[in-house]
């Protein structure tokens, strides 16, 4: 099948245009994996090097210099965790690219596998068990070893053991439901699949959007109604004020995990839904929770949720017609090893090669995630109390030993949110 999509595509006239061997497309992509290991750790090198010893006088209030000092210990360890596991990963999947390790389990499969969708299933679960290898032995140490010194994890064995094996299955059901979807459109429609891929995706996003709170989030956490009280009062008053039909407000039980706080707002018409973590109920006054809110309203008052929503929706449209583009240059295939074009492997080449543009993507992404929350910022002052958010903040700032001097690339490159000193200035 994708054989003759290989022939069939005329977007393969323009891509043969390009003289390109599967070596040159090999060496390609492990330069793009160093160059990118390379710029990362240079980030992470200048964003360590920026660190001061003084606490900001924004900040003296609620830091004493023992606790700033813990602060920086506490992101040097993270960090020295990254970068052993971010080495290893890089090693081995520029060792698998050498040495054919795709190639070879596509060809061992397709000797006993005939069906497109059960290959490609065996092949990602391969990939995945070699992942979760990998990955594991790290995450328990992050846990279980640095959040447990610094006073951060609740996180018990059991709890840990169930999170993944409760992770695995949305995994095998909805990774496994979509790839056996996007497999059945590619081979129905051969060419110009990119569209119905596109509208297959967009409609999986809005979905698992409007039901997370109601399906998902609860195989991992217990969701309890606010109960009527000062903070629901004070909820509900601000709500009202400002015209946001608001319905559904609960309390997470977040400090099974971890003691830092969080909020998060979630669905989307009718399915609108606020979430509060115990830890911030614990820790906030009724006023500084509302600020907080405040915040998430601003967004969806000035439009920011519908806007990300569409620009999620253009970018999976531009990549999955790339991706499509990709699937008809049989050599990328073979740079990986294959004897033949297939989905998977098509795949795993496409995210190769499209890093560095996803890279971009997210940049910008983050650029205008940071515009979006000072406009959120401005509309909390305007509409409820910017001294309340700004200390909110702060609590959360210091609660999660948050770094308070990120090296301006770095932020540039990877924070979607503006760094606390700066939210406060504009707070003021």
């Amino acid at each position: 099948m994708f054989a003759k999509l290989c022939n069939k595509v005329n977007t393969k006239i323009i891509l043969n245009q390009i003289y390109m061997t599967s070596n040159n497309i090999l060496f390609i992509i492990i330069a793009f994996i160093i160059i990118e290991f390379i710029f990362n750790k240079v980030l992470d090198f200048l964003n360590n090097r920026n660190r001061k010893e003084d606490v900001p006088k924004e900040m003296l209030d609620y830091y004493d210099q023992e606790k700033y000092l813990k602060s920086a210990k506490y992101h040097k360890e993270k960090g020295k965790v990254s970068f052993m596991q971010s080495i290893i990963s890089t090693g081995l999947i520029i060792g698998i690219l050498i040495f054919g390790f795709f190639g070879i389990l596509d060809t061992y499969l397709s000797a006993f596998i005939e069906t497109s969708f059960v290959k490609a299933v065996v092949f990602f679960g391969v990939i995945t068990i070699i992942n979760e290898i990998i990955s594991i032995p790290f995450s328990i140490y992050d846990v279980f070893v640095i959040e447990e010194k610094y006073g951060f994890n609740k996180t018990t064995v059991k709890i840990f053991i169930l999170d993944k094996l409760k992770g695995y299955l949305l995994i095998i059901i909805l990774g496994g439901g979509f790839l056996y979807l996007a497999i059945f459109i590619i081979e129905t429609f051969e060419s110009g699949y990119w569209f119905y891929l596109w509208l297959a995706v967009t409609v999986f996003m809005l979905l698992l959007n409007m039901f997370y709170a109601d399906i998902i989030l609860p195989l991992f956490n217990k969701l309890s109604p606010l109960e009527n009280s000062e903070l629901r009062t004070e909820i509900e008053k601000y709500a009202k004020k400002v015209g946001y039909n608001l319905k559904n407000i609960f309390i997470i039980d977040g400090s099974k995990r971890s003691t830092k706080a969080n909020a998060f707002f979630s669905g989307i018409g009718p399915k609108k839904t606020i979430a509060l973590y115990d830890t911030l109920v614990e820790k906030q006054t009724s006023q500084e929770i509302t600020a907080v809110l405040a915040h998430e309203i601003g967004h969806f008052k000035k439009k920011h949720i519908l806007s990300s929503m569409i620009i999620s929706i253009i970018q999976t449209g531009i990549t999955v017609y790339l991706l499509e583009l990709f699937l008809t240059y049989p050599q990328v295939s073979e740079a990986l090893g294959a004897t033949s074009p297939s989905f998977h492997i098509g795949i795993i080449a496409f995210s190769l090669v499209f890093s560095p543009i996803a890279l971009i993507i997210g940049v910008i992404m983050n650029v205008i995630s940071r515009k979006n929350e000072f406009e959120a910022d401005e509309f909390a002052k305007q509409t409820y109390n910017g001294k309340a958010l700004a200390t909110s903040l702060k609590k959360l700032s210091v609660d999660s030993l948050a770094n308070l001097y990120p090296h301006k690339a770095y932020v540039f490159v990877h924070y979607s949110h503006p760094p606390i000193l700066e939210r406060l200035s504009r707070l003021k």
